[in-house]
């Protein structure tokens, strides 16, 4: 059985929904962010950068166990355990890693700035809001203009590609969103959204997660202790 250490965020859920779509057996175990179990040494063993997810197989490729950290090298290691979710074609294997990258790159880095400037910054600073409001409109843009020729993100198939972006996309209104302006993007998030494996999938450590709202979650999320070398 798979350990996946993680959290219910877009990072984590994009693992819970791979191995829900998978069907692989899998154990979930929490990693609360916000109280500093990411800074455990039995979790930096596994996640040396101190980030969710992680997972623990015990069948690994050669018979043993391995980790891996990092979401996006997850999702790919689970697509070659599995068979599935990556094409096996490679024009269409180099489109999917093309938008996972893209995902791993932007998607995640940029919408990740948005929550925390429009959200959890201790002052509002108009510049990083109205910067990082704007990147997401284009980033939103980008994938309604890829949707607007394509069933799913990579083309005629649902890859790890969809898997990686559509976590991201949940919290549109944090982002200062309106998805009704991006119609391709709705058509493609309501049927990714309705998809067994994603409804189970983003309820995975769901009830858990509380809204960040104590000076000490804070701290350790964005002060000091974040910077600590280990």
């Amino acid at each position: 059985m798979i350990e996946v250490y993680s959290w219910a965020t877009p990072n984590g859920h994009k693992i819970h929904i791979m191995l829900e779509e998978c069907g692989l057996a899998y154990r979930a175990i929490p990693v609360d962010i916000g109280a500093g179990d990411q800074f455990a040494a039995e979790f930096l063993a596994i996640s040396p950068n101190n980030k969710i997810p992680a997972i623990v197989d015990p069948d690994g490729p050669d018979g043993k166990p391995i980790s891996m950290f990092e979401s996006g090298a997850v999702l790919l290691y689970l697509a070659a355990k599995t068979g599935r979710f990556l094409p096996a074609d490679l024009r269409g294997r180099y489109t999917t890693l093309e938008w996972l990258m893209f995902q791993m790159g932007g998607v995640g880095p940029m919408l990740g700035q948005a929550h925390h400037f429009r959200l959890y910054a201790p002052e509002k600073i108009a510049y990083a809001i109205d910067r990082y409001s704007n990147e997401a409109k284009r980033l939103y843009g980008v994938i309604d203009k890829r949707l607007g020729s394509h069933a799913f993100i990579a083309g005629d198939e649902y890859t790890i590609a969809d898997i990686a972006i559509f976590p991201w996309l949940r919290s549109w209104k944090n982002q200062g969103i309106v998805i009704d302006d991006y119609p391709a993007l709705k058509r493609w998030f309501d049927g990714v959204a309705a998809r067994p494996a994603v409804r189970r999938g983003v309820e995975v450590l769901a009830g858990l997660r509380k809204p960040l709202q104590d000076d000490k979650a804070r701290e350790i999320l964005f002060g000091a202790q974040q910077y600590q070398r280990r």
